[in-house]
């Protein structure tokens, strides 16, 4: 017991550590580099993480809303407010289920692609070879990943956002008949500060995809047994770690609006 609390306790350390020198090259503009070849890289990695990701995030968003406008029908319809259908959908979609079931889309496509691919690098000694040239591994095959992430997760949150405000559409007046005024009427519960969060959320959901895929690319053991867990791992952790970070951000968004933005309604 008290050895594998160890093994958990360096092993966070370890990323920690990993964490923060990607942190560092991304901030500094030495890190970063001037050379075009990098920009290449990121370029790269913006079409592979954003552009191929387009599809499943709106599949994903489109089926959420479909989803919750099935669900949430009858119970509404019940009591007579299904013309608050809309509200209900679109509001659960903004805050929670866009980002978070993005996010989850995001961590098994792309993770584990970075996971695998840094992985097999790992294990055939290329990054190994890199080292040896004096080539910087982390700033030449983290950061431009980490940097595609960071920028386009929000990105694709909107997308889900939008296909997941559509698909509840589509069910609540196609299929169930509601009203089509009153189902886009939402605006008046739904703010810009919903999409908002739901934006700034997508910062931390992509810095963990990455960071957390790249460390157990980098830290897998030998073989193709070592890659495939290292996938598993990195996958289930992304996940865990959305939702944990989900709930975090989610109070402290709810404090500043409680505390700023109902404020100022008041005066």
């Amino acid at each position: 017991m008290i050895a594998k609390t160890y093994s958990i306790v360096a092993e966070f350390g370890d990323f920690c550590r990993f964490a923060g020198g990607v942190l560092l090259r991304a901030l500094s503009w030495r890190g970063l580099g001037p050379g075009r070849a990098f920009r290449q890289r990121v370029y790269a990695q913006l079409y592979d993480i954003g552009l191929k990701s387009v599809p499943v995030v709106m599949i994903t968003g489109a089926f959420v809303g479909m989803t919750l406008a099935v669900q949430s029908y009858v119970q509404f319809k019940g009591i007579g407010l299904e013309d608050h259908l809309g509200s209900v959908i679109n509001i659960s979609v903004l805050r929670e289920l866009g980002p978070v079931l993005a996010a989850v889309m995001l961590a098994g496509r792309v993770g584990g692609a970075m996971t695998a691919e840094l992985g097999t690098m790992k294990v055939t000694e290329q990054i190994d070879a890199y080292r040896v040239m004096g080539t910087d591994p982390v700033r030449l095959l983290v950061l431009p990943r980490f940097i595609a992430c960071v920028l386009l997760t929000p990105l694709l949150i909107v997308y889900t956002d939008v296909m997941g405000v559509f698909g509840g559409y589509a069910v609540s007046c196609w299929q169930f008949g509601v009203n089509s005024e009153a189902y886009w009427s939402f605006s008046a519960v739904v703010e810009k500060y919903d999409l908002f969060t739901g934006m700034a959320k997508g910062l931390m959901f992509g810095a963990l995809i990455a960071l957390i895929a790249c460390y157990h690319g980098f830290t897998c053991d030998r073989g193709a047994q070592g890659v495939g867990k290292a996938c598993t791992e990195g996958f289930v952790l992304s996940f865990l770690a959305n939702l944990s970070s989900n709930y975090v951000m989610s109070v402290f968004f709810k404090t500043i609006y409680e505390t700023f933005y109902e404020v100022k309604i008041v005066l």
